[in-house]
């Protein structure tokens, strides 16, 4: 009878290598999860802005003002997204209100991650781009 020759697993030193490179991945995923989910906040807040009676005739400060007001409701930080950030633009008879902003996320001892966001939504017609 012959045993097998070669054994099968993972050694420890292994293991502790692919343990480090999950715990790296898990802990970049901490820390965007809950910037994308404020991100995904400001995304239906605009789709909410939507479907509201008017509002393809409204101002800009009126518009800032019902976002602060959603933004509330979706947990965004109004630190977030600056004033400037968010814009009316005009063009044909059609508006669409653009959203932008950076998040700039510390990540290890000097190395931050940084995220961009945009998105802009017809307030006619109720499609996004």
């Amino acid at each position: 009878m012959r045993a097998a020759a070669t054994q099968k697993g993972l050694t420890l030193i292994g293991f502790a290598i692919v343990l480090i490179v999950a715990g790296f991945f898990a802990y970049g995923a901490m820390k965007l999860i809950p910037v994308y989910t404020e991100y995904f906040g400001v995304v239906k807040s605009m789709k909410s802005l939507q479907s509201q009676a008017g509002i393809e005739t409204a101002t800009i400060e009126d518009i800032r003002r019902k976002l602060n007001v959603n933004f509330d409701l979706q947990y965004v930080d109004d630190r977030s997204i600056p004033e400037k950030n968010i814009q009316l633009i005009t063009k044909d008879g059609q508006h669409k209100l653009r959203i932008f902003y950076d998040k700039d996320v510390p990540f290890m001892y000097n190395v931050d991650l940084l995220v961009h966001f945009d998105n802009t939504v017809d307030l006619a017609h109720g499609s996004t781009y």
